[in-house]
């Protein structure tokens, strides 16, 4: 989040799918059908990878904020990392 490249909250995170510059999605597990629906369809459309992961006070405390439902990733390489995370085996 310091770094700035992470965008929050769903009228940012749409306009930043829309704009091109979002590398990863994250919606929160417990976000409402209707939020991971939009989010679902949006980045299907603009061919962008989405991450359903944790609760939305996980998110937030993993960005050092309140409680968010979605989250943009606007760096390359951290989405590749985050991707990349998210398919290790669990041990």
């Amino acid at each position: 989040m310091r770094a700035g490249k992470l965008v929050t909250g769903d009228e940012g995170v749409m306009a930043a799918i829309k704009s091109g510059e979002t590398k990863l999605v994250i919606v929160a597990e417990d976000a409402s059908d209707n939020t991971r629906k939009k989010f679902k369809d949006k980045c299907s459309y603009y061919r962008v990878p989405l991450i359903e992961f944790g609760t939305r006070d996980e998110l937030g405390a993993s960005i050092g904020k309140a409680e968010r439902v979605v989250i943009a990733v606007t760096d390359k390489g951290f989405a590749h990392m985050l991707e990349k995370c998210r398919k290790l085996p669990e041990v």
